[in-house]
């Protein structure tokens, strides 16, 4: 759940039993200029990073988010939307590069020219 402050409250790690089976906690997290969310949530097992995005509601929050074109990883690792997950995965949803690394001049710690 998010909290007024952007910051998640963590449930329990582990699975938990209910009426529908086995569930997995794991969290989904999405960041752009403004916002960084954090959210942790029970999906059931044999779960795919698409259905924990799906079910997290940050498709909604964020329009702007294209899955068909934006990557997706696990712990910093890209992955297929298909990918199934794990308990206590962190699916990541990447934002595209803006700026070509090849054509933005380098920044080096000390910007004096007077050498």
């Amino acid at each position: 759940m998010l909290t007024h402050a952007g910051t998640t409250e963590l449930p329990e790690r582990g699975s938990s039993q209910d009426d529908k089976g086995n569930l997995m906690n794991v969290g989904v997290t999405y960041s752009n200029n403004e916002n960084q969310v954090w959210l942790r949530l029970e999906v059931p097992e044999g779960s795919t990073v698409e259905d924990a995005i799906k079910q997290s509601g940050l498709l909604k929050r964020f329009p702007d988010v294209n899955l068909e074109t934006q990557k997706v990883g696990i712990f910093g690792k890209i992955v297929k939307l298909n990918t199934p997950l794990k308990d206590s995965d962190r699916v990541e949803i990447y934002r595209p590069i803006i700026a070509d690394p090849k054509t933005v001049p380098r920044r080096f710690g000390d910007d004096d020219d007077d050498d």
